[in-house]
């Protein structure tokens, strides 16, 4: 390392400390995924701080298995909301841990191929040997994996740290449920499964559960995000517009944020019904209108066609949801989860901007992002912190007997 300024390094110098041949760090170079940034007066480049940063992420996608040219349009995506070193290694943690349970996974489905075979010496199961290579097939896509991981992980990193219930959205939902009795439990639109993640240890042992989603890759993340617990779980792909089960199968149905993307709501919510027994329970989750608003108001005072809110979740809020609910649901109650944000710091919020699926992201890039930054600091500094409504909910609905 120079000792004249220990920030900078030498394409030597790193591959002495880091254990990278000299000829990986000049293909890098050469294909342009990693260049020396620092200019000296001699002919000399030579890695700085943030080159090295950016290299430690190389090697950690590299390991999960992932393309050079996938991990370039990763590393170079202007829209991706890390922007810290914190960030790039909670989304490189949360890819290694799918990892490892996706191997995990194989592993179990090779152990019980040669379960079968051992049971059945004179053919091979084809069946068997079909199963393990879906589910190594599964193991497909890692650069939209490490992107929506990205994207998740800022999300819920402002909350983490801004969230003034110190109760959790996750945990206070579980709370609402009935939790006791030999219930049979359906998830809609389950997501990645992180309901069931954070209340893990207070899932009845009892219960039987049932993930579904539209999304088969989103169900296979909640399975791996799962881990252990989701053995004890069905995964089902499912359109809740023409759902797989039988009628009054289920005790309990929980719908989580996701009628106000369905095309057709009455007949999601029929569905809804359908399945559930008698006197069983639907659990409607969604968000009211002046969720979040704050943060869109910050952004159009910065520039009056970014957008951070998605327009659909006016299909069903917190203030039309009730009405929209009843003709299938007469016994139906509101239940708001009391929460809003204090963020004191410009970063997180930035980058939880940049997550979601509308215009911001594209706008948090170069001049453009640091302009913003300063923005949002400034605004911190007059004021101490930016207070941010969160109105989330649910609708507790009851199939009458």
């Amino acid at each position: 390392m120079d000792r004249k300024d220990p920030e900078q390094w030498t394409t030597g110098q790193i591959a002495r400390r880091t254990g990278i041949t000299l000829r990986t760090l000049r293909y890098y170079d050469q294909i342009g995924l990693l260049k020396p940034t620092v200019r000296q007066i001699s002919s000399a480049r030579r890695y700085g701080k943030e080159d090295l940063i950016r290299l430690q992420k190389i090697q950690a996608l590299k390991y999960i298995g992932m393309p050079l040219a996938d991990i370039q349009r990763i590393i170079d995506d202007p829209s991706l909301p890390e922007r810290d070193l914190k960030s790039s290694f909670l989304a490189q943690q949360e890819m290694i841990r799918h990892k490892i349970n996706h191997m995990q996974f194989v592993s179990q489905a090779i152990e019980e191929a040669i379960g079968m075979l051992d049971r059945q010496t004179e053919e091979a199961d084809w069946d068997g040997l079909a199963r393990i290579m879906e589910t190594i097939r599964q193991d497909r896509d890692w650069g939209v994996q490490y992107r929506n991981a990205a994207r998740l992980q800022a999300r819920i990193r402002l909350y983490d740290r801004f969230g003034e219930n110190p109760t959790g959205w996750h945990r206070w939902l579980f709370e609402r449920l009935p939790l006791k009795g030999d219930l049979k439990v359906a998830d809609i639109g389950c997501g990645d499964g992180s309901l069931w993640r954070r209340n893990g240890e207070r899932i009845p042992l009892r219960w039987s559960v049932t993930l579904a989603d539209i999304s088969s890759g989103m169900l296979e993340a909640a399975r791996l995000n799962l881990g252990d617990l989701g053995n004890r779980m069905k995964f089902v792909a499912a359109d809740v517009q023409a759902l797989p089960f039988e009628d009054g199968e289920f005790d309990v149905v929980i719908a989580g944020h996701m009628l106000y993307h369905v095309g057709d709501i009455p007949r999601a919510i029929a569905e809804l019904r359908r399945i559930l027994k008698p006197g069983g329970t639907l659990y409607a989750t969604t968000m009211g209108k002046r969720h979040l608003r704050e943060m869109e108001e910050l952004a159009r005072e910065f520039q009056p066609d970014m957008q951070v809110l998605d327009p659909v979740m006016e299909r069903f809020h917190l203030e039309n949801g009730e009405a929209i609910l009843k003709p299938w649901f007469p016994v139906c109650e509101t239940i708001r989860y009391g929460d809003g944000l204090r963020v004191t710091e410009a970063e997180p919020l930035i980058q939880y901007m940049a997550s979601t699926p509308m215009n911001a992201g594209q706008y948090m890039t170069g001049e453009t992002l640091e302009r913003f930054r300063q923005h949002v600091r400034g605004r911190l500094e007059r004021e101490g912190s930016i207070d941010i409504t969160a109105d989330t909910g649910v609708f507790r609905a009851v199939k009458s007997e």
